[in-house]
């Protein structure tokens, strides 16, 4: 069989996006993944690109990147990505207090404006004024997780790139030199490998006897079927409790029960919040679990009861909308930056996970990661490298 200069290990947004920039600098890329169409958090993600939120200059700089180069993807990848800009709208509890919510945008590249109740529905028509305080509001990029990722595969394979469904067991290892993977089918060979599997990327490495600071949470949500009438904003909290919850659950005194299945390492949060897609589907969630078991059994009806009954407070027009309760896995990390690059101690062995904001940091970061491989030096790249967290 070929030997590869790369296999990408997984085809969620960030195997999508690092394959297609790898060989378009015109390396042999070979991706794969366990199914043939992207799945677990691409899947089911919101598809937002809040290139407005950067608040430190490497951030601001991959968001001004980041919303520059989604602009005009769809032109490059020669596909629709249904890339849109509209207005997101953060939502403040009716007993909430404006100033102290507006402390969490105060260093963002463009803060959120606050406005009224009133002037919040008339940004979105269907939400129940009443039930909030007012909203804090912002114009935001958005995409279908779905296009985007056809549109990177699709272009990746006109470059000569390989496609293989297959589910990968373990890294090739010979002592300190990564030779390839092992799928249940066949051992692939290859200079480089490259670990893109958001969640399942720590239990990958794990099983090859490295341990990288790599988390995740059980995200679920509600799909639905298109609707018949329009949402026309993303609708947030204002408050949100999925950052504070995932610096709880990576802290280094209790990484070891990261390995241990059967741990919860924070109480359930829910951030209510909702999106309907170019094709009139709308998702809405979530609920997020730090459960240390990837096949965690969850209640989904009565998650999909706790969801509605929240959303429906605030726009009335979804309580009782079919949908079908989903689940995925999301990585994090412990300061907020992806992990990307290579592995220490271990030669030709790399990984990108931990994205806190995919859609906008993931494009210029997949771009100059396959920059360096090719010779060229980078700061933004450096700053993210794992050793940063040793």
């Amino acid at each position: 069989m070929q030997t590869f200069d790369w296999i990408v290990v997984g085809n969620g947004l960030v195997g999508a996006a690092v394959s297609y920039e790898l060989a378009h600098r015109g390396l042999s890329v070979l991706l794969i993944d366990r199914a043939l169409e992207p799945g677990n958090a691409t899947r089911y993600s919101y598809g937002g690109i809040p290139y407005w939120s950067g608040s430190t200059a490497l951030t601001q700089q991959l968001c001004q990147e980041g919303i520059a180069k989604q602009r005009q993807l769809s032109e490059e990848l020669e596909a629709d990505t249904q890339f849109r800009e509209l207005d997101l709208v953060l939502t403040l509890a009716a007993d909430g207090d404006p100033e102290a919510a507006a402390t969490a945008y105060a260093h963002c590249a463009t803060p959120p404006i606050f406005v009224s109740a009133t002037e919040a529905q008339e940004l979105e028509p269907l939400l129940n004024r009443d039930a909030i305080a007012g909203a804090f509001t912002v114009r935001h990029g958005h995409v279908s997780p779905v296009a985007l990722v056809s549109a990177y595969n699709q272009a990746f394979q006109r470059l000569g790139g390989t496609r293989m469904v297959a589910a990968v067991v373990d890294v090739v290892r010979i002592k300190d030199r990564v030779t390839g993977v092992l799928t249940t089918e066949q051992a692939c060979p290859a200079k480089n490998v490259l670990v893109a599997a958001g969640a399942f990327s720590r239990a990958l490495l794990h099983q090859a006897q490295v341990n990288i600071p790599l988390y995740y949470t059980h995200a679920e949500l509600i799909e639905t079927p298109p609707l018949d009438f329009r949402l026309r904003s993303l609708i947030m909290p204002a408050q949100t409790q999925r950052f504070r919850q995932e610096s709880e659950a990576s802290q280094p005194d209790i990484d070891g029960q990261w390995d241990q299945p059967g741990h919860e390492l924070t109480p359930a949060i829910l951030d209510s919040g909702a999106i309907q897609f170019v094709d009139g589907h709308v998702c809405l969630g979530q609920i997020s679990r730090t459960l240390t078991d990837l096949d965690a059994e969850l209640d989904g009806v009565e998650s999909d009861r706790t969801m509605r009954s929240a959303m429906a407070a605030q726009i009335p027009a979804l309580a009782d909308v079919p949908g079908t309760w989903r689940r995925c896995r999301v990585s994090f990390s412990r300061d907020g930056l992806p992990l990307v690059g290579a592995i220490p101690g271990v030669d030709g062995l790399h990984v990108m996970a931990g994205f806190s904001a995919p859609f906008v940091y993931l494009p210029p970061v997949a771009q100059r990661f396959a920059q360096t491989v090719v010779g060229e030096a980078d700061s933004a790249i450096a700053a993210m490298a794992l050793d940063r967290l040793s």
